[in-house]
Protein backbone atom coordinates (compact mmCIF):
# COMPACT_ATOMS: atom_id res chain seq x y z
CA UNK A 1 0.00 0.00 0.00
CA UNK A 2 3.30 2.60 1.00
CA UNK A 3 4.34 1.69 -2.43
CA UNK A 4 0.92 2.51 -4.22
CA UNK A 5 1.07 5.88 -2.57
CA UNK A 6 4.93 6.55 -3.35
CA UNK A 7 3.71 6.28 -6.58
CA UNK A 8 0.93 8.94 -6.81
CA UNK A 9 2.58 11.36 -4.26
CA UNK A 10 6.23 11.45 -5.43
CA UNK A 11 5.51 12.59 -8.91
CA UNK A 12 2.38 14.22 -7.83
CA UNK A 13 4.49 16.08 -5.51
CA UNK A 14 7.05 16.80 -8.65
CA UNK A 15 4.39 17.96 -10.69
CA UNK A 16 2.58 20.31 -7.32
CA UNK A 17 5.95 21.81 -6.68
CA UNK A 18 6.89 22.97 -10.22
CA UNK A 19 3.35 23.83 -11.12
CA UNK A 20 3.63 25.73 -8.18
CA UNK A 21 6.44 27.85 -8.53
CA UNK A 22 5.26 28.73 -11.85
CA UNK A 23 1.71 30.27 -10.61
CA UNK A 24 4.07 31.72 -7.99
CA UNK A 25 6.23 33.37 -10.46
CA UNK A 26 2.93 34.56 -12.38
CA UNK A 27 1.73 35.87 -9.17
CA UNK A 28 4.69 38.08 -8.33
CA UNK A 29 4.72 39.64 -11.85
CA UNK A 30 1.34 40.43 -11.80
CA UNK A 31 1.76 42.22 -7.99
CA UNK A 32 4.23 43.95 -9.18
CA UNK A 33 3.47 45.30 -12.88
CA UNK A 34 -0.27 44.88 -12.27
CA UNK A 35 -1.62 45.44 -8.58
CA UNK A 36 -0.13 49.14 -8.21
CA UNK A 37 -2.10 50.26 -11.49
CA UNK A 38 -5.35 48.20 -10.78
CA UNK A 39 -5.94 46.35 -7.71
CA UNK A 40 -9.13 44.82 -9.21
CA UNK A 41 -6.97 43.90 -12.21
CA UNK A 42 -4.86 42.14 -10.53
CA UNK A 43 -7.43 40.02 -8.06
CA UNK A 44 -9.33 38.70 -11.11
CA UNK A 45 -6.23 38.02 -12.69
CA UNK A 46 -5.23 36.31 -9.44
CA UNK A 47 -8.37 34.36 -9.52
CA UNK A 48 -7.77 32.74 -12.39
CA UNK A 49 -3.98 31.72 -11.69
CA UNK A 50 -4.34 30.62 -8.16
CA UNK A 51 -7.19 28.14 -9.08
CA UNK A 52 -4.18 26.11 -11.64
CA UNK A 53 -2.90 25.73 -8.35
CA UNK A 54 -5.59 25.01 -6.16
CA UNK A 55 -7.26 22.79 -8.30
CA UNK A 56 -4.45 20.02 -8.33
CA UNK A 57 -5.68 19.46 -4.62
CA UNK A 58 -9.31 19.08 -5.31
CA UNK A 59 -8.28 17.03 -8.14
CA UNK A 60 -6.96 14.45 -4.96
CA UNK A 61 -10.12 14.73 -3.18
CA UNK A 62 -12.31 13.91 -6.31
CA UNK A 63 -10.56 12.14 -8.89
CA UNK A 64 -7.67 10.54 -6.89
CA UNK A 65 -9.12 9.62 -3.69
CA UNK A 66 -12.63 9.75 -5.23
CA UNK A 67 -14.55 11.23 -1.79
CA UNK A 68 -17.72 12.16 -2.21
CA UNK A 69 -19.18 15.19 -0.17
CA UNK A 70 -22.81 15.35 0.71
CA UNK A 71 -23.78 18.70 0.99
CA UNK A 72 -27.40 19.27 3.42
CA UNK A 73 -28.10 22.69 2.84
CA UNK A 74 -31.64 24.55 2.38
CA UNK A 75 -32.19 25.51 -1.31
CA UNK A 76 -32.14 28.88 -0.74
CA UNK A 77 -28.26 28.78 1.03
CA UNK A 78 -27.23 26.22 -2.03
CA UNK A 79 -28.28 28.23 -5.03
CA UNK A 80 -26.49 31.41 -3.41
CA UNK A 81 -23.03 29.85 -2.49
CA UNK A 82 -20.65 31.68 -4.16
CA UNK A 83 -23.22 34.41 -5.36
CA UNK A 84 -22.67 36.79 -2.27
CA UNK A 85 -20.00 37.73 0.33
CA UNK A 86 -19.76 35.16 3.13
CA UNK A 87 -17.82 34.49 6.14
CA UNK A 88 -17.29 30.74 7.05
CA UNK A 89 -17.67 29.55 10.30
CA UNK A 90 -16.41 26.28 9.89
CA UNK A 91 -15.61 23.84 13.14
CA UNK A 92 -12.28 22.33 12.90
CA UNK A 93 -12.52 18.56 13.67
CA UNK A 94 -10.10 17.20 11.09
CA UNK A 95 -6.59 17.99 9.47
CA UNK A 96 -8.05 18.32 5.81
CA UNK A 97 -11.14 20.75 6.82
CA UNK A 98 -10.19 23.56 4.53
CA UNK A 99 -9.43 21.45 1.91
CA UNK A 100 -13.28 20.39 1.93
CA UNK A 101 -13.84 23.89 2.12
CA UNK A 102 -11.85 24.67 -1.14
CA UNK A 103 -14.10 22.23 -3.25
CA UNK A 104 -17.43 23.49 -1.69
CA UNK A 105 -15.85 26.66 -2.91
CA UNK A 106 -14.65 25.63 -6.15
CA UNK A 107 -18.35 23.90 -7.11
CA UNK A 108 -19.58 27.58 -5.71
CA UNK A 109 -16.84 29.19 -8.81
CA UNK A 110 -15.57 31.09 -5.98
CA UNK A 111 -12.41 29.12 -5.15
CA UNK A 112 -10.00 31.84 -6.67
CA UNK A 113 -11.89 34.29 -4.44
CA UNK A 114 -11.81 32.54 -0.85
CA UNK A 115 -9.74 33.93 1.38
CA UNK A 116 -9.05 32.54 5.26
CA UNK A 117 -7.73 33.65 8.59
CA UNK A 118 -4.03 31.42 8.91
CA UNK A 119 -1.46 31.43 11.60
CA UNK A 120 1.47 33.55 10.20
CA UNK A 121 3.91 30.80 9.92
CA UNK A 122 1.52 29.50 7.02
CA UNK A 123 2.70 32.30 4.65
CA UNK A 124 6.70 31.22 4.58
CA UNK A 125 5.33 27.65 2.83
CA UNK A 126 6.77 27.43 -0.79
CA UNK A 127 4.58 27.42 -3.40
CA UNK A 128 0.87 27.01 -1.16
CA UNK A 129 2.01 29.54 1.31
CA UNK A 130 3.29 32.25 -0.95
CA UNK A 131 0.11 31.53 -3.05
CA UNK A 132 -2.10 32.17 -0.30
CA UNK A 133 -0.21 35.19 0.66
CA UNK A 134 -0.20 36.69 -3.42
CA UNK A 135 -4.27 36.21 -2.87
CA UNK A 136 -4.49 38.41 0.36
CA UNK A 137 -5.13 35.91 3.16
CA UNK A 138 -4.97 37.27 6.55
CA UNK A 139 -1.96 35.64 8.92
CA UNK A 140 -1.94 36.15 12.36
CA UNK A 141 0.13 35.29 15.51
CA UNK A 142 -2.47 34.18 17.58
CA UNK A 143 -1.73 36.91 20.25
CA UNK A 144 -5.15 39.14 19.94
CA UNK A 145 -2.92 41.87 21.29
CA UNK A 146 -0.93 41.77 18.22
CA UNK A 147 -4.14 40.64 15.79
CA UNK A 148 -6.26 42.96 16.02
CA UNK A 149 -5.06 45.80 13.77
CA UNK A 150 -4.31 42.99 11.11
CA UNK A 151 -7.37 41.71 11.33
CA UNK A 152 -8.79 45.32 10.53
CA UNK A 153 -6.85 46.13 8.33
CA UNK A 154 -7.04 42.55 5.98
CA UNK A 155 -10.94 43.02 6.76
CA UNK A 156 -10.77 46.77 5.19
CA UNK A 157 -9.03 46.13 2.07
CA UNK A 158 -11.22 43.18 1.34
CA UNK A 159 -14.33 45.54 1.20
CA UNK A 160 -13.77 46.51 -2.57
CA UNK A 161 -13.14 42.81 -3.61
CA UNK A 162 -14.37 43.11 -7.17
CA UNK A 163 -16.67 39.76 -7.12
CA UNK A 164 -17.90 37.67 -3.83
CA UNK A 165 -15.65 36.09 -2.08
CA UNK A 166 -15.50 33.45 1.22
CA UNK A 167 -13.52 34.34 4.16
CA UNK A 168 -12.81 31.51 6.12
CA UNK A 169 -12.46 31.42 10.22
CA UNK A 170 -11.82 28.15 12.01
CA UNK A 171 -12.71 30.10 15.64
CA UNK A 172 -12.07 26.84 17.50
CA UNK A 173 -8.37 28.12 17.19
CA UNK A 174 -6.85 24.55 17.05
CA UNK A 175 -7.78 21.15 16.10
CA UNK A 176 -7.93 17.78 18.91
CA UNK A 177 -5.24 14.87 18.55
CA UNK A 178 -5.73 11.84 20.45
CA UNK A 179 -9.22 11.19 20.05
CA UNK A 180 -8.65 11.73 16.29
CA UNK A 181 -6.45 8.35 15.95
CA UNK A 182 -8.41 6.45 18.84
CA UNK A 183 -11.24 6.85 16.68
CA UNK A 184 -9.50 5.96 13.52
CA UNK A 185 -7.62 2.83 15.12
CA UNK A 186 -11.75 1.71 16.32
CA UNK A 187 -12.42 2.67 12.57
CA UNK A 188 -9.35 0.41 11.92
CA UNK A 189 -10.57 -2.49 14.04
CA UNK A 190 -14.05 -2.43 12.92
CA UNK A 191 -13.27 -2.59 9.30
CA UNK A 192 -10.59 -5.42 9.33
CA UNK A 193 -7.90 -2.62 8.45
CA UNK A 194 -4.32 -2.19 9.83
CA UNK A 195 -3.94 -0.11 13.11
CA UNK A 196 -2.83 3.27 12.37
CA UNK A 197 -0.10 4.45 14.83
CA UNK A 198 0.83 7.71 13.40
CA UNK A 199 -2.07 8.69 11.12
CA UNK A 200 -5.58 8.34 10.07
CA UNK A 201 -7.76 6.18 7.71
CA UNK A 202 -9.31 8.43 4.88
CA UNK A 203 -13.16 7.89 4.68
CA UNK A 204 -14.40 7.58 1.23
CA UNK A 205 -17.50 10.30 2.63
CA UNK A 206 -17.81 13.27 3.85
CA UNK A 207 -21.09 15.41 5.06
CA UNK A 208 -21.29 19.13 5.38
CA UNK A 209 -24.09 21.31 7.06
CA UNK A 210 -24.38 24.18 5.34
CA UNK A 211 -26.77 27.03 7.62
CA UNK A 212 -27.14 30.42 6.13
CA UNK A 213 -27.27 33.98 8.41
CA UNK A 214 -28.36 37.38 7.18
CA UNK A 215 -25.93 39.65 9.09
CA UNK A 216 -28.74 42.11 10.18
CA UNK A 217 -29.73 39.47 12.40
CA UNK A 218 -26.50 38.76 14.45
CA UNK A 219 -26.20 40.89 17.97
CA UNK A 220 -24.18 43.84 17.69
CA UNK A 221 -22.31 44.30 20.70
CA UNK A 222 -18.62 42.43 20.65
CA UNK A 223 -20.03 40.20 24.04
CA UNK A 224 -23.38 39.39 22.56
CA UNK A 225 -21.49 37.84 18.87
CA UNK A 226 -19.25 35.86 21.70
CA UNK A 227 -22.00 34.36 23.28
CA UNK A 228 -23.64 34.03 19.94
CA UNK A 229 -21.14 31.88 18.64
CA UNK A 230 -20.47 29.79 21.69
CA UNK A 231 -24.49 28.96 21.19
CA UNK A 232 -23.97 27.84 17.64
CA UNK A 233 -20.86 25.42 18.84
CA UNK A 234 -23.27 24.27 21.33
CA UNK A 235 -26.01 23.95 18.45
CA UNK A 236 -23.32 22.04 15.92
CA UNK A 237 -22.20 19.78 19.15
CA UNK A 238 -26.00 18.32 19.37
CA UNK A 239 -26.28 18.21 15.55
CA UNK A 240 -22.68 16.22 15.49
CA UNK A 241 -24.41 13.61 18.31
CA UNK A 242 -27.75 13.23 16.17
CA UNK A 243 -25.37 12.34 12.77
CA UNK A 244 -23.21 9.64 14.72
CA UNK A 245 -26.18 8.48 15.80
CA UNK A 246 -28.19 8.09 12.45
CA UNK A 247 -25.12 8.88 9.82
CA UNK A 248 -27.30 11.75 8.16
CA UNK A 249 -28.21 15.73 8.54
CA UNK A 250 -32.07 15.15 7.98
CA UNK A 251 -33.10 18.70 8.99
CA UNK A 252 -31.74 19.83 5.40
CA UNK A 253 -32.48 18.41 1.89
CA UNK A 254 -29.30 16.82 0.57
CA UNK A 255 -27.88 18.97 -2.45
CA UNK A 256 -26.28 17.51 -5.43
CA UNK A 257 -22.57 18.09 -5.50
CA UNK A 258 -21.25 16.75 -8.90
CA UNK A 259 -18.08 15.57 -9.53
CA UNK A 260 -16.38 18.61 -12.24
CA UNK A 261 -13.82 17.83 -15.20
CA UNK A 262 -12.35 21.01 -14.54
CA UNK A 263 -9.35 19.62 -11.86
CA UNK A 264 -9.03 16.38 -14.46
CA UNK A 265 -8.04 18.50 -17.04
CA UNK A 266 -6.26 21.01 -15.11
CA UNK A 267 -3.69 18.80 -13.63
CA UNK A 268 -3.64 16.47 -17.12
CA UNK A 269 -2.68 19.98 -18.98
CA UNK A 270 -0.17 20.70 -15.95
CA UNK A 271 1.32 17.39 -16.35
CA UNK A 272 1.43 17.58 -19.78
CA UNK A 273 3.33 20.60 -19.81
CA UNK A 274 5.68 19.86 -16.88
CA UNK A 275 6.92 16.63 -18.52
CA UNK A 276 7.32 18.00 -21.83
CA UNK A 277 9.63 20.93 -19.70
CA UNK A 278 11.49 18.18 -18.18
CA UNK A 279 12.18 15.58 -21.00
CA UNK A 280 13.12 18.90 -23.13
CA UNK A 281 16.05 19.90 -19.99
CA UNK A 282 16.94 16.15 -19.56
CA UNK A 283 18.02 16.46 -23.56
CA UNK A 284 19.87 19.80 -23.50
CA UNK A 285 21.70 19.47 -20.13
CA UNK A 286 22.08 15.33 -20.74
CA UNK A 287 21.41 14.91 -16.89
CA UNK A 288 21.12 11.38 -16.85
CA UNK A 289 23.85 10.49 -19.16
CA UNK A 290 26.48 10.45 -15.85
CA UNK A 291 26.59 9.15 -12.47
CA UNK A 292 26.68 12.52 -11.23
CA UNK A 293 23.77 13.85 -13.24
CA UNK A 294 21.52 10.93 -11.73
CA UNK A 295 22.62 11.55 -8.49
CA UNK A 296 21.69 15.09 -8.39
CA UNK A 297 18.32 14.12 -10.20
CA UNK A 298 17.73 11.45 -7.14
CA UNK A 299 18.59 14.55 -4.84
CA UNK A 300 15.96 16.40 -6.37
CA UNK A 301 13.05 14.10 -5.91
CA UNK A 302 14.60 13.59 -1.94
CA UNK A 303 13.83 17.34 -1.44
CA UNK A 304 10.79 17.48 -3.15
CA UNK A 305 9.45 14.05 -1.19
CA UNK A 306 10.72 16.08 2.13
CA UNK A 307 8.80 19.12 1.26
CA UNK A 308 5.62 16.97 0.78
CA UNK A 309 6.06 15.51 3.88
CA UNK A 310 6.34 19.01 5.83
CA UNK A 311 3.85 20.18 3.82
CA UNK A 312 1.54 17.46 5.67
CA UNK A 313 2.99 17.66 8.91
CA UNK A 314 2.64 21.55 8.89
CA UNK A 315 -0.99 20.91 8.60
CA UNK A 316 -1.18 17.94 11.18
CA UNK A 317 -3.29 19.08 14.57
CA UNK A 318 0.39 17.93 16.74
CA UNK A 319 1.64 20.35 15.34
CA UNK A 320 -0.98 23.52 16.19
CA UNK A 321 -0.14 25.80 17.95
CA UNK A 322 -3.20 26.94 20.67
CA UNK A 323 -4.86 29.98 20.36
CA UNK A 324 -3.69 32.69 22.96
CA UNK A 325 -7.40 33.41 24.22
CA UNK A 326 -8.58 35.75 27.36
CA UNK A 327 -9.36 33.95 30.66
CA UNK A 328 -12.95 32.78 31.45
CA UNK A 329 -13.59 32.06 27.30
CA UNK A 330 -15.07 28.16 27.20
CA UNK A 331 -13.04 25.79 25.51
CA UNK A 332 -14.47 24.16 22.62
CA UNK A 333 -13.78 20.39 22.43
CA UNK A 334 -13.76 20.19 18.89
CA UNK A 335 -16.16 17.53 18.22
CA UNK A 336 -18.33 19.10 15.81
CA UNK A 337 -18.71 18.84 12.45
CA UNK A 338 -21.47 21.27 11.21
CA UNK A 339 -20.32 23.74 8.38
CA UNK A 340 -21.67 27.37 8.57
CA UNK A 341 -21.76 30.23 6.22
CA UNK A 342 -22.78 34.25 7.54
CA UNK A 343 -24.05 36.23 4.54
CA UNK A 344 -22.51 39.63 4.51
CA UNK A 345 -24.61 42.48 2.84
Amino acid sequence: MAIVAAAVIVPFGILFFISGLVVNLIQAVCFVLIRPLSKNTYRKINKVVAELLWLELIWLVDWWAGVKIKVFADDESFNLMGKEHALVLANHRSDIDWLVGWVLAQRSDCLGSSVAVMKKSSKFLPVIGWSMWFSEYLFLERSWAKDENTLKAGLQCLKDFPRPFWLALFVEGTRFTQAKLLAAQEYATSQGLPIPRNVLIPRKKVHVHIKRFLMKELPETDEAVAQWCRDLFVEKDKLLDKHIAEDTFDDQPLQDLHRPIKPLLVVTSWACLVAYGVLKFLQWSSLLSSWKGIALSAFGLAIVTILMQILILFTQSERSTPTKVAPGKPKNDGKTSEARRDKQQ
